[in-house]
């Protein structure tokens, strides 16, 4: 819980009262390896922050799903569009790892909003990194090649990216693993 605090305080000091208030709102919970915390169709009710663990958002497909991001210890992690507007989620959130993460429901983030001088800042700082990542990755897809993506998420993640089966990191970058198989042994 104190990544947290340190997380927030990277942007604005909290009061210990407003600390109390927020962190006694958070749920900690584990969840196994290839758990869906969030399928098509439900209705996102958390925001959480990956104390441990790694999680892939994607879209359902036939014959291949299409991952569309990968989040990392210490990040914010939601269906944000379907937790800001009540309405079901179009894409699957999966752990790819034994994950822990501190939750917060939708009614408990409205309560520190108006309850807490630094509620504002809290939900706004967590809104904005949501974004710089969404904003990222579709400047990644616009204007880099999947292998320059490729050694992006490798340079950003080196350890943990051992943790993601090939067929997902070639759907993120937008290839066939086949392709992802030739990338890699080019750049070995």
């Amino acid at each position: 819980m104190e990544q947290i605090r340190k997380y927030f305080e990277k942007a604005v000091k909290l009061t210990d009262k407003d600390w109390q208030f927020f962190s006694s709102k958070l749920i900690k919970q584990e969840f196994p390896k290839n758990h869906h915390l969030l399928t098509v169709g439900q209705t996102e009710n958390y925001l959480s922050f990956i104390e441990t663990g790694i999680m892939r958002f994607y879209i359902p497909k036939e014959e291949n799903d299409l991952t569309f991001a990968f989040v990392f210890d210490h990040n914010f992690v939601s269906g944000y569009n379907s937790f800001l507007t009540k309405t079901p989620s179009i894409c699957n959130i999966e752990t790819l790892t034994k994950t822990t993460l501190w939750r917060l429901t939708y009614n408990d983030l409205q309560n520190i909003y108006g309850e807490t001088e630094i509620g504002n800042v809290i939900g706004r700082k967590a809104s904005e990194d949501l974004f710089l990542n969404k904003s990222k990755r579709e400047l990644s897809l616009l204007n880099e090649t999947a292998e320059q993506r490729y050694l992006n998420l490798f340079t950003e993640q080196p350890q943990l990216i051992k943790e993601i089966p090939l067929k997902y990191i070639a759907s993120y970058i937008g290839i066939t693993p086949q392709a992802l198989s030739r990338i890699r042994k080019r750049i070995s």
